[in-house]
């Protein structure tokens, strides 16, 4: 009976291992489904390029939310919303920081294009919501005053 119970809760063992490593490695995929390039392009141009997005046009169909004073650069709050047919995807971008492309959202048909999230900005900048549509690209932009502590700079 001892080994019966062994095999039991060897199996049951390998079983809970597969299904730990199954969900650990899910992740994997969807962050090789990124855009790397974008990711780390050094500027607001090359994460356009990246994006396919160059000569994307201002427009007043976007709403940008943000600060206009941050005082902790670690957390600033944006709100993104489209009032754009068909739109596709909303990137947000931080002009200053070293990987200019903070996030990047995929928008399913149907949905409210509308985002809202966190993103560190590490000094005073322009930060710049890009709305891709079935037509173009389009963007809207920010500065935010990012406060040393809370007092000023």
């Amino acid at each position: 009976m001892t080994s019966t119970r062994r095999h039991v809760l060897i199996s049951a063992g390998r079983f809970f291992a597969g299904l730990c490593a199954a969900t650990v490695l899910q992740p994997l995929t969807a962050f090789a489904a990124r855009n790397a390039a974008a990711f780390r392009a050094p500027s607001p141009d090359e994460a356009l390029a990246a994006l396919g997005a160059t000569g994307a046009q201002p427009s007043e169909l976007i709403d940008l939310q943000t600060p206009e004073i941050a005082e902790n650069g670690a957390v600033v709050p944006v709100v993104v919303e489209s009032r754009l047919p068909n739109t596709r995807a909303i990137a947000i971008m931080v002009e200053k920081n070293p990987s200019v492309l903070s996030a990047r959202f995929e928008i399913p048909e149907g949905t409210d294009p509308q985002v809202a999230t966190r993103v560190k900005v590490a000094e005073t900048s322009a930060i710049i919501a890009l709305v891709q549509t079935d037509e173009g690209s389009y963007l809207a932009r920010k500065t935010v005053k990012v406060t040393l502590g809370g007092c000023g700079g």
